[in-house]
């Protein structure tokens, strides 16, 4: 009862709010760029698998199977505190002293992109493979060359068998964006984090950022249902 009779969430909304709108902004930022990324490099490596280049697809493979048996927060720490390192190593031989830096916001766009691309690559090729064969057969019937007919008649409606899937993925990487605190991006949670232990409002702030992913997500999943009736009206 005397913790009930402690709770002070008018204090911690006050408090709070201008910090959890900044960091809004950062997990919109980050979920945009990331998922923009994550889309080009899983269409990049869909199409790569369903070439016949047998060994760009076994390349292929041994990176999704690399990206995906290792998790995301070991991912976002290797592309801030490793990868610049090795890209420093490499520079040297062309540029004495040359230093490679990322920051975090940065790196944690770039690990969220290629985790997600990975596992987008999968959708995006099975995607692919249910669009009926007649559709790129009388494509190029019509004078398309392959890679004409790929892009503009099979990717598109690829990309409608999909958007289901790209709408969990997108509102997933929203949340994932909570990692990036592990790389010092003053997110939602980090921003929480800090004023729950100045304050010790913690029931408080913690309901506060729920609730602000909250705000962020069922939007989102609107839109996605939104764009799903739409271009179901035009299949």
């Amino acid at each position: 009862m005397n913790i009930l009779e402690n709770l002070d969430f008018a204090t911690a909304f006050k408090d709070l709010s201008p910090e959890l709108l900044a960091g809004m902004k950062t997990v919109l930022g980050a979920t945009v760029c990331g998922f923009f990324l994550a889309l080009v490099l899983g269409t990049l490596i869909a199409l790569g698998r369903i070439s016949k280049i047998k060994l760009l697809d076994r390349i292929l493979v041994i990176f999704l199977e690399i990206i995906r048996g290792t998790p995301l927060v070991v991912q976002l720490v290797y592309m801030y505190y490793v990868v610049p390192l090795i890209l420093s190593l490499v520079a040297q031989f062309w540029i004495p002293e040359y230093q490679v830096n990322f920051d975090a916001f940065t790196a944690g766009t770039i690990a969220l992109g290629i985790n997600y691309g990975a596992y987008l690559s999968e959708v995006i090729r099975s995607a692919i493979i249910a669009v009926d064969r007649g559709q790129l057969e009388a494509a190029l019937a019509l004078g398309y060359t392959n890679r004409q007919a790929m892009w503009s008649i099979v990717i598109p409606q690829a990309g409608r068998i999909a958007l289901p899937t790209f709408g969990n993925y997108i509102i997933m990487m929203l949340k994932d964006t909570s990692l990036l605190a592990f790389i010092t991006v003053y997110e939602l949670l980090l921003r929480t984090q800090a004023y729950a232990s100045q304050t010790f409002l913690t029931i408080e702030s913690y309901t506060l950022l729920a609730l602000a992913y909250l705000v962020l997500s069922l939007p989102m999943a609107q839109v996605v249902r939104m764009l799903e009736r739409r271009l179901g009206r035009h299949v």
